[in-house]
């Protein structure tokens, strides 16, 4: 599959970008996994276990399955909740921005400062639900003037699977989340 068909979402989620320096080059394929962080790594597999653990959950009975789920939900979230925290220490305010659009293959935000099509940048998306991190490189596609600031896309050059599977349900958490809204607002204007 292209990477430029997967589906993005509007929506906001806090972003590091870092603009490499001109000497500093995106890692290749094999260099890449070693470079990420040993906290985005965690990030990550703690997500995939979640998913794991909602496979084995449904062979259980209903009875024994509501009770072990809620039990599991409860120290998910607690688990959760401090990996956030744990996370947000990532967050670095000098290379702080918040996306207009996202999606597993691409992502959009405004900026300031204008960047150059073609300039790599380091990466680091933060995630609410999953609660997770991403660390990626992407290249500037485009950058276009708009009022006082430029909106700028990127593309993703280096990204584990494992973390674009985040990023495609962290979309679809986002599109249900406005489906559910719109359909609220149907209900109320009814």
């Amino acid at each position: 599959m292209n990477q430029d068909e997967y589906f993005s979402v509007h929506a906001g989620l806090t972003i590091n970008v870092e603009p490499l320096s001109p000497n500093e080059a995106v890692p290749d394929e094999t260099h890449f996994p070693q470079e990420i962080p040993p906290l985005f790594r965690v990030a990550s597999e703690c997500s995939g276990l979640d998913d794991n653990l909602d496979r084995t959950l449904s062979q259980f009975n209903k009875e024994q399955y509501q009770a072990l789920t809620q039990y599991l939900a409860a120290q998910n979230s607690k688990i959760n909740l401090l990996l956030s925290y744990v996370l947000s220490q990532q967050n670095d305010p000098a290379f702080r921005y918040t996306t207009t659009t996202f999606g597993a293959s691409r992502l959009s935000y405004p900026s300031a400062q204008p960047l150059t099509p073609g300039q790599a940048v380091r990466l680091k998306l933060f995630l609410e639900q999953p609660a997770a991190a991403v660390y990626a490189y992407a290249e500037v596609c485009e950058c276009q003037a708009l009022d006082q600031q430029y909106d700028i896309s990127l593309r993703y050059t280096r990204l584990q699977e494992e973390d674009r599977d985040l990023l495609i349900r962290a979309a679809l958490y986002f599109q249900q989340k406005i489906l559910r809204q719109r359909a609220q607002q149907r209900s109320d204007n009814s």
